[in-house]
């Protein structure tokens, strides 16, 4: 252990090279050690067993978190002292021979071009660019590459990432354990257009056209072994370089200003690079493999080492903290990787052909179940709203938006054009308020819906206490609009149309939340009895209450504002026939819904009445606490209220029957109603794939509550398994 001290007049200039492979002065500081070991050891021998020593910047929180200098196991930047080769950068390896600027074979080019996208797919994955990416050393300092197609792929890679980071970080839906966008100082080819950089790709790829071209085997012609796997790499790297300008070119067009016309221009982009990727999987075994090494400590021996990559390289430029290794991944699933991603990016450009908000918000969220990576989740935000929350593709403002949205969903006399309040300045005036002070929290909810599962059940909490804020502010629009058109039309009762539109987002966050808990793997199985209950008897509950008054005040909207009145009595039933109504299907699901969580509430406590399901010892569980726990971000909610412990005790309380429940009679019912939801949810029309497997559900849980009442293991203690395989919400019971 030493202190040291700066000796007079020494600082002499040293050169330092730098990431871009310049090398330019800096000073150098010189010390003058001083041992205070003994000094040290003298002072700590004073000190009893069990007893530490701290000031007031340095107590046991900072001891505890703090790195050990020198020691492989907790400093990172020591893991390059373990190896057993001596780690240079990219000038230093052209010196010494280790990597190849010009006339680089074709199987080098396959390697080195696999390796990267490999490197690549792993930075997307949430790992540092500098443990993926810049382990590549052509990327350090691409103007010293000679050959032209290693650099026009390294420049490409090098815009690629600038683009992606960008992107990310603008629609600004990602996380730490997401996305790393720091760049470590590394330079992005900023001095090279982006015409350019597709040009280079192009001419390469023309090149390889000619290769490709004078080593087809011709008719009559005796071919060689040598010449047709010259031919079959020429095709490999070809494949790869345009794979690369397809997918280059994609997400440029996702930048044009016009939105839908680049998304679409995106959209033929990626079907070509989508034809393409067979061919790279197929041809993989075409380039130079990774060169297993012996495992070391701090650092894996199946980590990616073929000519070009240095994995330590970078190892300074990290953070002073606990080593952490990156796993890159081989080939075949890099390709793979790419092939979920342009899939992905393909069905994220079918938005722009929906325009109303709430069917834009059903796609997010569909698209949200998926679990899609955060480069598709931040185009699909930058779609939609491509300017800072202010246009909807670019064109139309939120405002308008969010105004024909309500009108389709309630159709309020102040946004209906027959209407006493449509050309009143102040029933005018204060929608405008209103829908202005909507944008903040719609937005919110589509951001929402870009984050990872875990992030958006935390922040589905958040937005409750805006959307009760904009829901007090909605009920006293409605209770002014209320007085103004009553003494317009006095006979015409107003119903609180914009209170209902808040209070339906509400509902839908209050159950999503709830719901991204089984899907967590937040609850344990004694708890389920009091979340289907909240879901059933109240959630829903409220929820298609809010549903059904919104449909029966469309219809009552529309006949008194948009229809025309009709002249004879059959073309009243004729206009009758056409009537259709836009929220029964949600009505119908929500009707489904509610009663599956009811038949999933009857199981748990016939399971708990039969001794299947245990509790936990009162003396070591507070199940109150558990409860508020569970449902207290509702707390900012004023409507619907908070349930309250001790009400759903009252409620649920089976001894206040004249003949209590037994565990068979549960059973019965629970088996019933998973038939009633598989019926209710049978008859919705083109269902999707997720209500699909939550109707197998249903009907499998009922032939299982079947064979239970039959006798099947009644007399097993064993508790049920609860089966998320089919459906991540809705669980398959499973008797041991």
């Amino acid at each position: 252990m030493a202190t040291s001290e700066p000796a007079n007049g020494s600082l002499d200039p040293k050169p330092v090279p730098h990431n871009g492979g310049t090398l330019s002065a800096m000073p150098e500081v010189k010390y003058n050690w001083k041992d205070i070991t003994e000094d040290f050891v003298s002072c700590t021998s004073d000190l009893k067993l069990g007893e530490l020593l701290h000031d007031a910047n340095f107590g046991l929180f900072e001891a505890m978190s703090a790195i050990e200098m020198m020691d492989p196991k907790m400093d990172a930047g020591m893991i390059s002292h373990k190896t057993g080769h001596k780690v240079l950068d990219f000038e230093q390896s052209i010196e010494a021979g280790r990597v190849k600027i010009k006339d680089l074979e074709l199987p080098e080019l396959i390697g080195i071009i696999d390796t990267t996208l490999a490197c690549m797919t792993t930075w997307l994955e949430g790992h540092s660019l500098a443990q993926t990416v810049f382990t590549n050393l052509y990327t350090h300092n691409p103007d010293l590459i000679e050959d032209r197609c290693l650099r026009a792929f390294t420049v490409a890679v090098l815009k690629i990432v600038d683009i992606i980071k960008d992107k990310v970080i603008r629609a600004g839906v990602f996380e730490e354990e997401d996305f790393q966008s720091l760049t470590y100082g590394f330079k992005l080819a900023h001095n090279i257009t982006e015409l350019r950089v597709s040009g280079m790709l192009k001419e390469v790829e023309e090149e390889y056209n000619r290769r490709i071209k004078n080593t087809r085997s011709r008719q009559g012609e005796e071919r060689d072994a040598a010449k047709e796997l010259e031919h079959e790499q020429c095709i490999a790297v070809q494949s790869r370089i345009k794979f690369c300008r397809m997918f280059y070119m994609a997400l440029l067009s996702f930048n044009k200003k016009e939105v839908k016309s680049g998304v679409e221009e995106a959209r033929k982009l990626l079907l070509q690079a989508s034809d393409l990727l067979p061919a790279l999987r197929k041809s993989i075994h075409l380039g130079i493999q990774p060169v297993e090494k012996e495992p070391t400590e701090g650092q894996s021996s199946d980590h990616a080492v073929i000519m070009g990559f240095e994995p330590l390289v970078n190892q300074r430029l990290l953070p002073p903290t606990f080593p952490r290794y990156s796993k890159i991944l081989d080939s075949n699933a890099a390709v793979e990787y790419f092939e979920g991603l342009v899939a992905r990016l393909k069905a994220v450009c079918d938005v722009i052909a929906l325009n109303s908000f709430h069917v834009v918000l059903d796609f997010f969220s569909d698209f949200s179940k998926q679990c899609p990576c955060v480069l598709s989740r931040s185009i699909l935000q930058l779609i939609f709203l491509p300017y800072a929350n202010k246009k909807v593709y670019g064109i139309e403002m939120l405002p308008d938006v969010l105004r024909d949205c309500i009108r389709m969903f309630v159709c309020p006399p102040a946004l209906a054009a027959k209407s006493p309040l449509y050309n009143n300045s102040h029933a005018k005036e204060m929608v405008d308020s209103l829908l202005l002070h909507s944008v903040r929290p719609m937005c919110t909810l589509v951001q929402i819906q870009g984050h990872n599962h875990a992030r958006q059940r935390d922040k589905l909490g958040q937005v409750l206490e805006e959307l009760a804020t904009l829901q007090e502010e909605a009920e006293k629009v409605d209770a002014n609009l209320h007085s103004l058109l009553s003494k317009a039309e006095p006979k015409r009762s107003y119903q609180a149309c914009f209170g209902s539109w808040v209070m339906y987002h509400t509902l839908r966050v209050m159950i999503r939340h709830v719901l991204s808990g089984f899907e967590l793997e937040l609850y344990a199985t004694h708890e389920y009895h009091y979340i289907f209950w909240y879901l059933a008897d109240f959630l829903y509950a409220w929820f298609i209450s809010t549903v059904t008054r919104a449909d029966s005040m469309l219809q009552e909207h529309e006949t008194s504002y948009l229809d025309t009145p009709p002249k004879g009595r059959s073309n009243k039933k004729k206009n009758k026939r056409k009537k259709t109504r836009p929220l029964e299907k949600e009505l119908m699901q929500a009707q489904g819904l509610q009663t599956l969580c009811s038949a999933y509430y009857k199981a748990v406590v016939g399971f708990t009445l039969d001794g299947k399901l245990k509790r936990p010892n009162c003396e070591f569980d507070n199940e109150k606490v558990r409860f508020e726990h569970r449902f207290g971000n509702f707390a900012n909610v004023l409507t619907p209220p908070l349930v309250q412990y001790e009400q759903f005790l009252e409620v649920t309380d089976t001894r206040k029957f004249d003949q209590p429940p037994t565990a068979l009679d549960m059973y019965y019912a629970a088996c019933k109603l998973f038939m009633q939801a598989s019926a209710v949810l049978e008859k919705i029309p083109n269902p999707s794939t997720e209500l699909s497997s939550i109707v197998r559900v249903a009907k499998t849980n009922m032939v299982v509550l079947k064979l239970l009442m039959g006798g099947h293991k009644r007399d097993s203690h064993h508790p049920p398994d609860f089966e998320f395989t089919t459906n991540k919400t809705f669980p398959i019971i499973k008797l041991k």
